[in-house]
């Protein structure tokens, strides 16, 4: 019974695995296609790499890319770090839990509707105050901005509702100013949920096609848009290649992460 219980787990596992990963595996493979038609393998070839790094237009819009993201995690980071800290810490003011509801709708909102929701307020916006001059770079920062500090809020609230406010009142005693408390106790203490968050943040900036497309112009196409509109013509190896360009990337910064995460918590278990 208990190798047929394991061979059923072993080959459960397989499947789940195989469904998840195996369409990642080909699309790899078949970035080294040096056929043109995806669904025909001719032999392997770096030919669309080659390809990909003369793309100007790719080029430029993981460029875009790359710096909304950037811009829009950290903004996240701030806002959501600040609203994470008034849920927490301040439970009672008048409005927490409109407040809250706010902070969390646009986690459950489909993208259209966030999409075209920011759209008009970004056209009302330049009607009224004629800011922001038009549509690019800038609004799709501040629209991924606007729903990644919500995924931010939702870890450092996580994390402080964990953390032991012993350290902050001994700081406290010790004649520490609540700045000082923030900056060297607080924050380090929470810095997994900072991390992640921007982390996340980051990864849903990158990956966001919709609310883009909403409020970018001509001068802000990201990468998903650029993507998107090469595969509704028909899709090459080249769009693979960038693909797993990308998740090369990822596994890279993914090691990392983990590596300094790992190094942390040995530090901290030989410092205990």
């Amino acid at each position: 019974m208990s190798r047929r219980i394991t061979a059923f787990r072993a080959a459960a596992l397989t499947l789940g695995f195989g469904f998840l990963y195996l369409p990642i595996a080909l699309l790899v493979a078949y970035s080294f296609n040096a056929s043109r038609l995806v669904a025909v393998w001719g032999g392997w070839s770096l030919h669309w790499y080659g390809a990909l790094a003369g793309d100007d237009k790719f080029k430029d819009a993981a460029l875009n890319s790359l710096k909304i993201g950037v811009m829009a995690a950290s903004l996240a980071l701030v806002l959501g770090t600040c609203a994470g800290f008034v849920i927490e810490r301040f439970t009672r003011f008048r409005g927490r839990l409109v407040f809250s509801f706010m902070l969390m709708a646009p986690l459950v909102v489909p993208e259209v509707i966030l999409g075209l929701s920011l759209l008009l307020l970004f056209v009302a916006s330049q009607a009224w105050l004629g800011w922001p001059p038009g549509r690019g770079i800038m609004t799709v920062t501040i629209a991924h901005a606007t729903f990644g500090s919500c995924f931010v809020a939702v870890l450092v609230r996580a994390q402080l509702a964990g953390f032991d406010r012993i350290l902050e009142e001994a700081a406290l005693d010790l004649g520490a100013r609540p700045l000082s408390v923030l900056w060297r106790v607080t924050l380090p203490g929470i810095r997994p949920a900072l991390v992640s968050g921007w982390l996340l943040a980051f990864t849903l900036s990158l990956d966001d096609l919709v609310v883009a497309s909403f409020v970018s112009g001509p001068s802000a196409t990201t990468l998903p848009m650029a993507v998107y509109s090469s595969v509704r013509i028909g899709v090459t190896p080249e769009i693979n290649a960038l693909a797993t360009v990308f998740l090369g990337a990822v596994i890279v910064l993914v090691a990392l992460a983990f590596s300094l995460i790992a190094r942390q918590e040995r530090r901290r278990l030989a410092a205990g």
